[in-house]
């Protein structure tokens, strides 16, 4: 299968598109005995509400959709599935608002530029417009089909990410993972805490779910010397920010300062590229074994 290069989607919009769900009807089924509370109100779910409507009618050619498809469906099918329809873990896109506001990348690009880390979603500066506007040209065509066909959210079942081979997923990790993890040591036991989509997950995007990861770190030197230590807040291409030790955010000029960013999870979004999909199940397969 050919590489899956582009893994940012995941984390990419999902931090900004969940979609709040209303309290259930007064008028909701009561629960029968000796059951976990009440039957699901249907009107309570995303799948039963309409999609927003699109602001801004906009199509894109075959060519934009598919390479589209490409860079989007490598990973981001785990959390909103392969067609942007939503999955366990991730929302419909094509009922976000976002989206639905969204004219030709100006709302959905600028969230894959910046992220919201935050939020657990990473930033990525370095994506090409013409990248950018694939995601996005995939995206909105999701939308103009779900409008017109309907449909829910999809779920992924366990059993859907249980095609992978242990041992070859152990020989991947000693080679690209075993300087910084352990399956004795900090991942002993990880697969009790994490099942399935939750594990594949914290294995590709260790910024989602708990406990959060430390903070990136940048140590900052002043035109005047001065050395600064302190957690990142925010980084663009023009400026940096840091939270300072009264909780303070300050920002710098990029141009005005020397700085480092020291991120603990650097190392695994730089792994997303490099993850062909065998060897991504592999791995997934071999973490799973960590009972």
């Amino acid at each position: 299968m050919k590489r899956t290069t582009w893994i940012f989607c995941a984390a990419l919009i999902a931090a900004s598109f969940v979609i709040a769900q209303g309290p259930p009807a007064a008028n909701a089924p009561k629960p029968l005995p000796g059951t976990k509370g009440a039957p699901r109100d249907p009107a309570a779910s995303p799948a039963s509400r309409p999609r927003p409507a699109t602001a801004n009618a906009q199509s894109y050619s075959a060519d934009e959709i598919k390479k589209g498809e490409q860079r989007f469906t490598g990973q981001c099918g785990f959390c909103h599935g392969r067609d942007a329809t939503g999955g366990e873990g991730g929302p419909d896109l094509t009922r976000s608002e976002i989206v639905a506001q969204d004219n030709r990348g100006d709302k959905i690009r600028p969230l894959i530029k910046t992220g919201r880390v935050d939020q657990g979603m990473p930033a990525f500066p370095t994506v090409s417009d013409a990248d950018g506007m694939a995601i996005v040209a995939f995206i909105h065509d999701q939308k103009t089909k779900g409008d017109s066909q309907g449909g829910g959210r999809r779920q992924v079942d366990p059993e859907d990410m249980a095609t992978g081979n242990a041992q070859a997923g152990l020989r991947y990790f000693d080679t690209a993972c075993a300087k910084c993890h352990s399956g004795t040591g900090d991942l002993a036991g990880i697969a009790k805490r994490y099942q399935g989509l939750a594990l594949m997950r914290r294995m590709l995007y260790p910024t989602a779910g708990r406990p959060a990861p430390k903070r990136p770190e940048v140590t900052l030197t002043l035109a005047d010397g001065q050395r600064i230590v302190a957690p990142l807040a925010v980084e663009d291409e023009w400026t940096i920010s840091i939270t300072d030790a009264a909780g303070e955010r300050k920002t710098y000029e990029k141009t005005a300062v020397k700085f480092e960013v020291k991120d603990p999870v650097q190392a695994h979004f730089d792994q997303l590229g490099k993850y062909t999909d065998k060897d991504m199940h592999d791995v997934f397969a071999y973490l799973d074994s960590l009972k």
